[in-house]
């Protein structure tokens, strides 16, 4: 009796929504970019000023030591001044 009791609330061809997921303890890289407004405007500066021209690397493709003077020399080539470069450079390093 008791089953049948629960089992009247539902009504046929309704699903219970699924429950939430768990709360991730770790944050996404995409949380710290949207999050943070300079983050974002770094990715969107590599996005749009690196991507351009080659592949998208991922920033831990390289080390933080690696990416010093290949952000230096694309520097030059993307004709990119330094408040833009260190943009670039802060979104590189939070994503290592």
């Amino acid at each position: 009796m008791i089953l049948a009791a629960c089992g009247a609330k539902q009504s046929k061809g309704e699903t219970p929504p699924p429950p939430p997921p768990p709360p991730s303890k770790e944050v996404s890289a995409k949380d710290l970019i949207f999050g943070d407004p300079a983050l974002a405007e770094g990715k969107q500066l590599y996005d749009n000023n690196c991507a351009k021209c080659h592949k998208w690397y991922e920033p831990k493709q390289f080390s933080k030591e690696e990416w010093k003077p290949i952000l230096v020399r694309m520097q030059k080539k993307a004709k990119l001044d330094d408040i833009k470069m260190a943009s670039i450079t802060n979104f590189i390093d939070s994503q290592l």
